[in-house]
């Protein structure tokens, strides 16, 4: 006698209508060692770092359509955490779709300095480098 096998599926949710990449099940973002060394810099200045982390994220806006952004903040619920060099990356859910293979690197042109994603996904960028498109 033949024990019946049974398969369990979970119905398909309607996706929503966007031109974003899948959502990866782990992101992959990696920063340059001068980006790590200033991020370290700005951890340091704060009061408790250990509760910290480096945000990474993504936001409608800037003349290409999406804009990163960059911050210090503590971890939320949901978030993916990333371990790097002795401190924490963390991307929400939603900026995970966008951010998938990233390198953040800290650059510094003449009198300007700041931090600079290459983003893998873009399928183009403004001028400035800090907006694009999917």
């Amino acid at each position: 006698m033949t024990t019946p096998t049974t398969t369990t599926t979970t119905a398909p949710t309607t996706a929503p209508e966007t031109t974003a990449p899948a959502t990866p099940t782990t992101t992959t973002v990696t920063l340059t060692d001068l980006a790590r060394t200033k991020v370290h810099a700005f951890l340091a200045e704060e009061t408790d770092p250990d509760s910290k982390a480096l945000r990474v994220f993504v936001e409608g806006g800037g003349c290409a359509g999406f804009q990163y952004g960059l911050t210090i903040d503590e971890p939320r619920e949901g978030d993916q955490i990333i371990a790097i060099d002795g401190f924490r990356v963390v991307i929400d859910q939603q900026s995970s779709i966008y951010l998938d293979g990233c390198q953040v690197d800290f650059v510094q042109e003449g009198l300007q300095a700041g931090f600079k994603i290459e983003n893998p996904n873009a399928k183009g960028e403004c001028g400035c480098g800090h907006s694009f498109s999917v």
